[in-house]
Protein backbone atom coordinates (compact mmCIF):
# COMPACT_ATOMS: atom_id res chain seq x y z
CA UNK A 1 0.00 0.00 0.00
CA UNK A 2 0.99 3.39 -0.78
CA UNK A 3 0.57 6.73 0.21
CA UNK A 4 -0.19 9.21 -2.69
CA UNK A 5 1.80 12.71 -2.12
CA UNK A 6 -1.18 14.67 -2.78
CA UNK A 7 -3.35 12.89 -0.20
CA UNK A 8 -0.96 13.90 2.18
CA UNK A 9 -0.97 17.14 1.42
CA UNK A 10 -4.61 17.27 1.01
CA UNK A 11 -4.63 16.08 4.38
CA UNK A 12 -1.99 18.51 6.09
CA UNK A 13 -3.93 21.37 4.84
CA UNK A 14 -7.45 20.21 6.04
CA UNK A 15 -5.45 19.73 9.21
CA UNK A 16 -3.96 23.43 9.03
CA UNK A 17 -7.43 24.61 8.33
CA UNK A 18 -8.59 23.12 11.43
CA UNK A 19 -6.27 24.15 13.59
CA UNK A 20 -6.08 27.96 12.54
CA UNK A 21 -10.06 27.81 12.57
CA UNK A 22 -10.11 26.62 16.20
CA UNK A 23 -6.76 28.88 16.97
CA UNK A 24 -8.68 31.96 15.37
CA UNK A 25 -11.70 31.86 17.28
CA UNK A 26 -9.68 31.36 20.63
CA UNK A 27 -7.86 34.47 19.50
CA UNK A 28 -10.63 36.25 18.83
CA UNK A 29 -12.29 35.90 21.68
CA UNK A 30 -10.16 35.12 24.71
CA UNK A 31 -10.65 38.62 25.77
CA UNK A 32 -14.32 39.58 25.21
CA UNK A 33 -16.74 38.02 27.82
CA UNK A 34 -20.29 37.52 26.02
CA UNK A 35 -23.30 38.58 28.23
CA UNK A 36 -27.19 38.81 28.07
CA UNK A 37 -28.16 37.71 24.40
CA UNK A 38 -24.76 37.04 23.22
CA UNK A 39 -23.81 34.64 25.72
CA UNK A 40 -27.21 32.79 25.16
CA UNK A 41 -26.47 32.53 21.21
CA UNK A 42 -23.24 31.18 22.28
CA UNK A 43 -24.38 28.18 24.48
CA UNK A 44 -26.93 27.06 21.75
CA UNK A 45 -24.18 26.91 18.87
CA UNK A 46 -23.36 23.35 19.58
CA UNK A 47 -26.70 22.19 19.79
CA UNK A 48 -27.41 23.87 16.81
CA UNK A 49 -24.21 22.45 14.75
CA UNK A 50 -25.14 19.15 16.08
CA UNK A 51 -28.90 19.29 15.09
CA UNK A 52 -27.62 20.63 11.28
CA UNK A 53 -25.15 17.17 10.70
CA UNK A 54 -27.67 14.98 12.25
CA UNK A 55 -30.70 16.26 10.85
CA UNK A 56 -30.39 15.41 7.19
CA UNK A 57 -28.51 12.28 7.76
CA UNK A 58 -31.34 10.75 9.72
CA UNK A 59 -34.11 11.97 7.42
CA UNK A 60 -32.41 10.89 4.26
CA UNK A 61 -31.03 7.37 4.98
CA UNK A 62 -34.31 5.30 6.54
CA UNK A 63 -37.08 4.55 8.67
CA UNK A 64 -34.84 3.25 11.46
CA UNK A 65 -32.49 5.97 12.06
CA UNK A 66 -35.26 8.25 11.66
CA UNK A 67 -37.10 6.96 13.92
CA UNK A 68 -33.93 6.61 16.32
CA UNK A 69 -33.11 10.55 15.93
CA UNK A 70 -36.84 10.95 17.02
CA UNK A 71 -36.21 8.56 20.14
CA UNK A 72 -32.78 10.46 21.09
CA UNK A 73 -34.31 13.68 20.75
CA UNK A 74 -37.25 12.66 23.07
CA UNK A 75 -34.65 11.17 25.50
CA UNK A 76 -32.51 14.05 25.57
CA UNK A 77 -35.27 16.20 26.95
CA UNK A 78 -34.84 14.40 30.78
CA UNK A 79 -31.72 12.15 29.97
CA UNK A 80 -28.25 12.82 30.39
CA UNK A 81 -26.33 13.30 26.63
CA UNK A 82 -23.94 10.33 27.51
CA UNK A 83 -27.75 8.18 28.54
CA UNK A 84 -29.11 9.41 25.19
CA UNK A 85 -26.19 8.31 23.23
CA UNK A 86 -26.61 5.02 24.00
CA UNK A 87 -29.92 5.13 23.83
CA UNK A 88 -29.84 6.28 20.35
CA UNK A 89 -27.16 3.38 19.05
CA UNK A 90 -29.41 1.03 20.83
CA UNK A 91 -32.75 2.21 18.73
CA UNK A 92 -30.77 2.53 15.79
CA UNK A 93 -29.39 -1.30 16.10
CA UNK A 94 -32.90 -2.31 17.52
CA UNK A 95 -34.74 -0.95 14.69
CA UNK A 96 -32.69 -1.71 11.75
CA UNK A 97 -32.71 -5.62 12.41
CA UNK A 98 -36.74 -4.66 13.02
CA UNK A 99 -37.03 -2.76 9.80
CA UNK A 100 -34.37 -4.19 7.83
Amino acid sequence: MSLDPMTLVAILAMAIATYATRIGGWLAVRRVVPTGRARAGLEAVPGAVLAAVIAPMAIATGPAETLAAVITVICSLKLPRLVCVAIGVGAVVGLRAVLG
